[in-house]
This record gives C-alpha cells, structure tokens and sequence, in this order.
C-alpha cells in the first residue's frame, strides 16, 4: 500500500501520500476477516517505523539558516504556536473531546502537521485511531488552506512584489509542508515572483519544525509525572527513561550533523535521498495505522476534532 501513496503522494501533492496511504489502509482493513497474524507488523510499522521517520527528518534541516530565517519569523511562530495549543486546551475542556486526540489536533495545528503528529503520538502513547482521527482532520483544512490562502492573502493586502510577506504568512499559518508549498508557489505565480515565497515559506515552515522537540520533551514530562503519581499509588517503580522520546535526541543530533556538513561543503543533494526515506517512512506507518482504524467508529466521533482544527489553528493570532 505505501508504494503506489507514495507515488500517488507526488501526483497530487496537496493530497499527500500520507493520507492516501491511511486512507487505502482503512478501507483495506474492512475485507481482511482475520487481521491477528499481521498485528507483530502492523504494531512495528506504525510505532517504530514512524519514529525513525521523525528521525531522518532531522537530514532536511539546516540549523544555520532556520535560525537566520527564525530572528524575523520567531515572536510570530512562538505567538501562534502558544495561542493554538492554549485554545485547544480550553476547547478540550469545553467540549468534552478525549486529551489525547486534542493534544495531537493541537500541535498538528501549530507545529507541522502530520510529522508533529508523528512525534506526539509516541510520546503520549496515543493508539492509531486517535492518529488516523488527527491526521484526517489536519488533512483537511491543508486542503482548504492550500486552495484559499493566496486569495486571503491578496484580500489582507501583503505585498505583491514580494514574496516575503505571504512567505511568512503562509510558512507559520499553514499545518502541513506539502500545503505550504502548493500556497507558496501558488503566490509566486499569480504575481510572477519566481521562487522567492516558496524559499522564503519552506525557511519559515522548518522553523516551526524545530519546536518538535521543546514540544515532545514537555508532554513526556508532563505523561511522566502523571504516571508517577499512578504507579506510587500502586506501589509499582517510576522509570522515566521508557517514556522519554529519545528519538527526538536523534533527529536534533541528524539536523547537527546535516549543518556541519553542508557549513563544510558539501552538497543539499546528498542529503534528498535520507528526506525522501523519511517521508517513505511516513507513509508506510500511516498505512499501518489505517489498517487498525476502525473507519466506522472514525466517522461517528469526528465531529468534534473538525470544530477544533479551526479554532486552534495558528492563523488564528495573525
């Protein structure tokens, strides 16, 4: 299944081969009458799998320039990341939607969509409905950011001789990487600005990226205090360290090492073959989590996460 989303994921960027992928998956899984001999695999594949993912993603970051890009986008992505994740506190608490699927709505909303989400998931020990219920959501409004943002952004008057504006705009107000991109090139185009949104919206959207790991390090703290005062109670021993995300420590280390090497030469290209893995990866754990969605059960409670996307979404301050 991941093989042609992956490959469909190109055809139809915007869509994603993520989404495609969990979506074939949860369709699939409704004609497989004994699933109990492919759950080793399917458990390995959307756990492990998806961690490495996050992992190799750190060979698409160059600290140098997320850092030059972050001194004019930071107070604008540390604003819109706080405002999401504080609302979709509250709206957790008012509308009486589950923690986890809140917790995962709202940094797939601030951070970078379905990576952020792949991170959190481990973390806070969320199972695949609740992953395949946040991807869903998040892909959504991707769509309907990617299709309407250039023309709020002409009606919001950003500059249209350059592409820094709408850049920074769309890099902090959009979830998902393939939807910043579409946005992104969309406003080049309709103002003939060559590439200089879309480099100016990836910078910015990287930069988010990177408060993946402040984000992932907090939640194990917060699970592992929780935890604690559960296994006292039992009178069972606390051990942080199986609840700390050291894969997050591996992808900071991947970005390091990308930096180093490309501040001593060497070329972007090498590391596209490690980026376009990571993103393989993706799609394959997304699959295995569509095979153990209950597509049903998806349908009935998604009602709630929808009314929260919105509300919770980073272009909400800007």
């Amino acid at each position: 299944m991941a093989l042609p989303s992956w490959y469909l994921g190109k055809v139809f960027p915007i869509i994603g081969g993520a989404v495609i992928a969990i979506i074939a998956g949860m369709i699939l899984t409704q004609f497989i009458p004994k699933k109990e001999a492919f759950n080793p695999g399917i458990k390995f594949t959307s756990k492990k799998i998806l961690q490495w993912a996050v992992v190799l993603l750190g060979f698409g970051m160059n600290l140098g320039v997320v850092l030059d890009t972050g001194r004019q986008s930071l107070p604008i992505i540390l604003s819109t990341i706080t405002t999401s994740l504080v609302i979709a506190f509250a709206l957790q608490k008012a509308m009486h939607i589950p923690s986890r699927i809140s917790v995962l709505i709202g940094v797939g909303s601030s951070i970078c969509g379905g990576s952020a989400i792949a991170a959190t998931a481990p973390v806070i020990a969320a199972d695949d409905e609740e992953v395949a219920q946040a991807i869903s959501v998040i892909f959504f409004f991707n769509v309907l950011a990617a299709i309407f943002f250039p023309t709020l952004g002409k009606f919001l008057g950003f500059d249209m001789t350059s592409g820094n504006a709408f850049g920074v705009f769309a890099g902090t107000a959009i979830n998902d990487t393939s939807s910043v991109t579409a946005a992104a090139a969309t406003w080049d185009s309709m103002w003939h600005l060559g590439s200089s949104t879309l480099d100016k919206a990836v910078t910015v959207k990287l930069t988010r990226t990177l408060a993946i790991i402040p984000i992932t390090l907090f939640l194990a703290f917060v699970r592992a205090r929780q935890e604690e005062k559960t296994d006292r109670a039992l009178g069972q021993p606390v051990s942080f360290k199986d609840i700390f995300p050291f894969f997050i420590l591996y992808f900071l280390g991947a970005s390091v090492l990308t930096t180093l090497a490309l501040n001593l030469g060497a070329p972007a290209s090498l590391f596209t073959p490690v980026k376009e893995l990571s993103k393989f990866f993706i799609v394959l754990a997304m699959a295995a989590i569509g095979l153990n969605t209950n597509l049903v059960k998806l349908i009935k409670t998604g009602g709630k996460p929808i009314f929260m996307a919105p509300a919770a979404g980073p272009a909400s301050p800007l």
